[in-house]
């Protein structure tokens, strides 16, 4: 496992961390019983993993819960976690700033810390973004000098997103929508290398279709029947068009991770595993970096036949 920078008086992180929000119940996706939640952590650790991404709304809290039990063990100056606000435990959505603590509060509870290495607004609309109209990032500054917070950030997607907190706070973390299908974040990339903003990428597996497992006639029941026939008809193409450029000797699920690490801004990537089979699987992109030429393969292939689209999530 490689380890990479994230922020100050933080350890480094492992470049594959853990997309919690499938640890929970009910989190919209199929349901993980515990045992088998505290199971891909214990596993993800005995591998090297560090990193672990949550929110207090996956799973209505369960996913916050069952990584503090699997974590309470270990030597918490060696984990790095990433919590978020703005969605709520109760699953409604709050981007008050007068709710921050509250939040906040209650995933230091749930997971057993006393501080959390850093904490992010939690895909806000772009109005709660700009840090000389808004009062939160003033709260998270103070959180930091109260030994609460490390680092503070926002889940965003779009380069236009994140381009407007960095210009206008002291955000030091983005966790950003980038995968092969979706590749509008990197526009952002390098200004977040000249101001050391570290860059989580999540949803690199694009929900599943860069594993390579859903074709046009894949029929989906859970957060993922947004799609109408037409997206999944379309996804489907572009999927054949990836497999074909990366050729047969190349996992496609382990190469879109591969993929997204090729960038230095990238500190970790967090794709979600519901089996430890996956994890594992996901994992050996580690050992298999993608090539430059594959990389800049990809990048003209999202300009070229990609982008047109504008692929909902």
């Amino acid at each position: 496992m490689k380890y990479n920078k994230y922020i100050e008086k933080s350890p480094l992180v492992s470049e594959i961390g853990i997309g919690a929000w499938q640890l929970g119940e009910n989190s919209g996706w199929k349901s993980m019983p515990e045992n088998e939640a505290l199971d891909l952590v214990y596993r993800s650790l005995e591998l090297g993993v560090n990193f672990f991404d949550t929110s207090p709304n996956y799973g209505f809290g369960t996913s916050e819960l069952r990584l503090g039990k699997a974590l309470k063990n270990f030597d918490r100056d060696k984990i790095v976690i990433n919590t978020k606000f703005g969605h709520s435990v109760d699953g409604k959505i709050n981007f008050n700033e007068n709710n921050i603590r509250k939040s906040l509060e209650g995933s230091l509870k749930r997971l057993q810390v006393d501080y959390i290495d850093s904490l992010i607004i939690h895909n806000p609309p772009t109005l709660y973004l700009n840090g000389n109209n808004n009062p939160h990032y003033e709260i998270f500054e103070r959180l930091i000098d109260e030994s609460k917070i490390k680092a503070y950030g926002a889940s965003l997607d779009t380069y236009s997103d994140m381009k407007l907190l960095m210009d206008t706070t002291n955000s030091n973390i983005i966790e950003a929508f980038f995968n092969i299908l979706h590749q509008d974040a990197a526009l952002a990339f390098d200004l977040a290398q000249k101001k050391e903003v570290r860059i989580i990428v999540k949803i690199p597996l694009d929900s599943g279709w860069l594993s390579g497992k859903y074709n046009a006639e894949s029929i989906f029941n859970d957060i993922r029947k947004r799609w109408s026939k037409m997206d999944i008809i379309t996804r489907s193409n572009l999927i054949t068009k990836v497999k074909d450029i990366l050729g047969a000797k190349n996992n496609i699920a382990q190469s879109a991770i591969s993929f997204c690490l090729a960038y230095d801004a990238v500190a970790t990537v967090i794709p979600g595993n519901t089996s430890i089979y996956q994890l594992e699987s996901n994992l050996k992109a580690t050992n298999r970096p993608i090539s430059k030429e594959l990389v800049e393969k990809l990048e003209d292939f999202y300009q070229n036949e990609v982008k047109q689209f504008s692929l909902p999530w």
